[in-house]
């Protein structure tokens, strides 16, 4: 299974990195939702980490062109930001996201989100 994490911050990458690996995925990285989008031209992901915040396309821009790539009903994509406010929630979950998570979060909550969402 593939998972790309989409994050502006490097560390955060980093981190969202090692804790799906550590469940068994491979993984890819873009620090912005443009570079993300051509990397899911070549191949499209099993899992995407996504951010809210990002410079040059944000993640609700790069999920509503992204659902509409063939194959990409397939994919499960849980938003990991700060941006906790309830109409940015309904927002990302309308635009096609599958889970919500708020940043800071642990593999604990990463898990049971991939739980939920059936990849593990």
């Amino acid at each position: 299974m593939y998972c790309l994490v989409v994050d502006d911050s490097k560390v955060v990458r980093k981190i969202c990195c090692d804790i799906v690996e550590s469940l068994g995925f491979t993984t890819g990285q873009a620090e912005d939702g443009k570079i993300a989008l051509e990397q899911c031209y070549k191949k499209i992901p099993d899992l995407i980490l996504l951010d809210w915040n990002m410079p040059v396309m944000t993640g609700i821009e790069f999920l509503e062109q992204f659902r509409q790539l063939p194959g990409a009903e397939k994919t499960k994509v849980i938003f990991c930001t700060t941006e906790n406010g309830l109409a940015n929630i309904q927002q990302a979950l309308s635009t096609g996201a599958d889970e919500y998570v708020m940043k800071p979060f642990d593999k604990a909550i990463i898990e049971g989100k991939l739980q939920q969402v059936g990849l593990i």
